[in-house]
């Protein structure tokens, strides 16, 4: 499968962590749970990316208290990839 560019995310309401906010990750054509995107990475490290003004870096799974939650590779550019995106609608 190609993979899939996460443009949006939905976050968890008045949720503080940062490691525990996204509950779904969307794109063109799909929203996806937490769950089932840490699946999908845990199949194929590059099934999801996040793209920031022309560069891209794919999303991976780290681990926080015991708890697996998504995240971007470092690339020195945004702090948060993620966090950064605009909610999904």
């Amino acid at each position: 499968m190609a993979p899939r560019q996460i443009t949006c995310i939905t976050k968890l309401p008045n949720h503080e962590d940062r490691h525990r906010r996204i509950q779904a990750v969307g794109g063109t054509g799909f929203k996806d749970s937490e769950e089932t995107a840490i699946a999908n990475v845990r199949r194929d490290p590059q099934y999801y990316y996040v793209s920031e003004q022309g560069k891209s870096v794919w999303v991976k799974i780290a681990k926080h208290d015991g708890r697996d939650y998504l995240k971007t590779e470092t690339d020195h550019f945004l702090p948060d990839n993620l966090l950064s995106l605009p909610e999904c609608r």
